[in-house]
Protein backbone atom coordinates (compact mmCIF):
# COMPACT_ATOMS: atom_id res chain seq x y z
CA UNK A 1 0.00 0.00 0.00
CA UNK A 2 1.19 3.20 -0.93
CA UNK A 3 1.92 5.92 1.35
CA UNK A 4 -0.34 8.45 -0.62
CA UNK A 5 -3.13 6.71 0.85
CA UNK A 6 -4.66 8.61 3.77
CA UNK A 7 -6.37 7.09 6.74
CA UNK A 8 -8.01 9.19 9.62
CA UNK A 9 -7.80 7.70 12.87
CA UNK A 10 -10.28 8.78 16.17
CA UNK A 11 -10.27 7.38 18.98
CA UNK A 12 -10.21 9.11 22.71
CA UNK A 13 -8.21 6.34 24.43
CA UNK A 14 -4.63 7.35 23.45
CA UNK A 15 -3.78 3.67 23.60
CA UNK A 16 -5.93 2.56 21.02
CA UNK A 17 -5.59 5.38 18.56
CA UNK A 18 -1.45 5.11 19.23
CA UNK A 19 -1.91 1.39 18.20
CA UNK A 20 -3.52 1.73 15.33
CA UNK A 21 -1.60 4.70 14.14
CA UNK A 22 1.51 2.37 14.06
CA UNK A 23 0.17 -0.71 12.51
CA UNK A 24 -1.61 0.95 9.89
CA UNK A 25 1.40 3.55 9.34
CA UNK A 26 3.34 0.23 9.34
CA UNK A 27 1.24 -0.67 6.68
CA UNK A 28 2.27 1.81 4.61
CA UNK A 29 -0.73 4.42 5.25
CA UNK A 30 -0.62 7.93 5.61
CA UNK A 31 -2.16 8.32 8.93
CA UNK A 32 -4.02 11.09 10.81
CA UNK A 33 -4.89 10.89 14.39
CA UNK A 34 -7.57 12.63 16.39
CA UNK A 35 -9.00 12.17 19.30
CA UNK A 36 -12.49 13.43 19.59
CA UNK A 37 -15.23 13.80 17.00
CA UNK A 38 -15.31 17.35 16.54
CA UNK A 39 -11.46 17.24 15.52
CA UNK A 40 -12.59 14.17 13.65
CA UNK A 41 -15.13 15.92 11.25
CA UNK A 42 -13.24 19.06 11.09
CA UNK A 43 -10.25 17.27 9.21
CA UNK A 44 -12.87 14.98 6.96
CA UNK A 45 -14.09 18.69 6.29
CA UNK A 46 -10.71 20.41 5.20
CA UNK A 47 -9.17 17.59 3.39
CA UNK A 48 -11.13 14.43 3.32
CA UNK A 49 -8.84 11.13 3.75
CA UNK A 50 -9.48 7.43 1.78
CA UNK A 51 -10.99 5.84 4.55
CA UNK A 52 -11.79 7.05 8.27
CA UNK A 53 -11.59 4.94 11.05
CA UNK A 54 -13.88 6.19 14.14
CA UNK A 55 -14.47 5.05 17.67
CA UNK A 56 -18.18 5.15 18.25
CA UNK A 57 -18.06 6.51 21.97
CA UNK A 58 -15.95 9.43 21.67
CA UNK A 59 -16.69 12.40 23.81
CA UNK A 60 -18.96 15.56 22.09
CA UNK A 61 -19.71 14.20 18.97
CA UNK A 62 -19.86 10.39 19.06
CA UNK A 63 -18.08 7.77 15.50
CA UNK A 64 -21.82 8.06 14.82
CA UNK A 65 -22.55 11.73 15.00
CA UNK A 66 -19.80 11.87 12.44
CA UNK A 67 -20.57 9.37 10.29
CA UNK A 68 -24.46 10.96 9.88
CA UNK A 69 -22.76 13.99 9.06
CA UNK A 70 -20.46 13.07 6.16
CA UNK A 71 -22.90 10.71 4.89
CA UNK A 72 -25.23 13.57 4.50
CA UNK A 73 -22.29 16.13 2.78
CA UNK A 74 -22.61 15.34 -0.65
CA UNK A 75 -18.38 16.27 -0.68
CA UNK A 76 -17.86 12.94 1.61
CA UNK A 77 -20.76 11.21 0.99
CA UNK A 78 -19.11 8.16 -0.23
CA UNK A 79 -15.80 8.66 2.29
CA UNK A 80 -14.70 4.99 3.42
CA UNK A 81 -15.92 4.57 7.24
CA UNK A 82 -15.20 1.95 9.46
CA UNK A 83 -16.19 2.11 13.00
CA UNK A 84 -14.35 0.63 16.01
CA UNK A 85 -16.13 0.40 19.17
CA UNK A 86 -17.11 -1.85 22.49
CA UNK A 87 -20.37 -2.00 21.55
CA UNK A 88 -21.24 -5.20 20.06
CA UNK A 89 -25.01 -5.81 20.82
CA UNK A 90 -26.41 -6.28 17.34
CA UNK A 91 -28.41 -3.61 17.95
CA UNK A 92 -25.40 -1.62 18.18
CA UNK A 93 -24.07 -3.18 15.13
CA UNK A 94 -27.06 -2.85 13.30
CA UNK A 95 -27.11 0.78 14.11
CA UNK A 96 -23.64 1.00 12.46
CA UNK A 97 -24.56 -0.33 9.04
CA UNK A 98 -27.73 1.46 9.08
CA UNK A 99 -25.95 4.66 9.33
CA UNK A 100 -24.01 3.93 6.35
CA UNK A 101 -20.49 2.20 7.99
CA UNK A 102 -18.74 0.42 5.66
CA UNK A 103 -17.24 -1.81 8.29
CA UNK A 104 -17.78 -2.09 11.91
CA UNK A 105 -15.04 -3.60 14.27
CA UNK A 106 -15.55 -4.23 18.01
CA UNK A 107 -13.01 -4.06 20.66
CA UNK A 108 -11.30 -5.48 21.81
CA UNK A 109 -9.50 -5.76 18.41
CA UNK A 110 -6.44 -7.72 16.98
CA UNK A 111 -5.05 -4.98 14.87
CA UNK A 112 -3.99 -7.52 12.24
CA UNK A 113 -7.72 -7.85 11.31
CA UNK A 114 -8.12 -4.38 11.60
CA UNK A 115 -5.86 -3.58 9.12
CA UNK A 116 -7.01 -6.59 6.69
CA UNK A 117 -10.93 -5.20 6.85
CA UNK A 118 -9.17 -1.64 5.92
CA UNK A 119 -7.58 -2.84 2.98
CA UNK A 120 -10.48 -5.27 1.90
CA UNK A 121 -12.90 -1.85 2.51
CA UNK A 122 -10.55 0.47 0.42
CA UNK A 123 -10.07 -2.14 -2.04
CA UNK A 124 -13.95 -2.16 -2.26
CA UNK A 125 -14.21 1.24 -2.95
CA UNK A 126 -11.34 1.91 -4.96
CA UNK A 127 -12.77 -0.43 -7.30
Amino acid sequence: MSSDVRVLVADDDRDIRDLVVFKLSQAGYAVEAVSDGAAALAAIQDNPPDLAVLDVMMPGLSGIDVLRKVRQDPGTADLAVILLTAKSRDADVDAGFATGANDYVIKPFSPRELLHRVNVVLARVKA
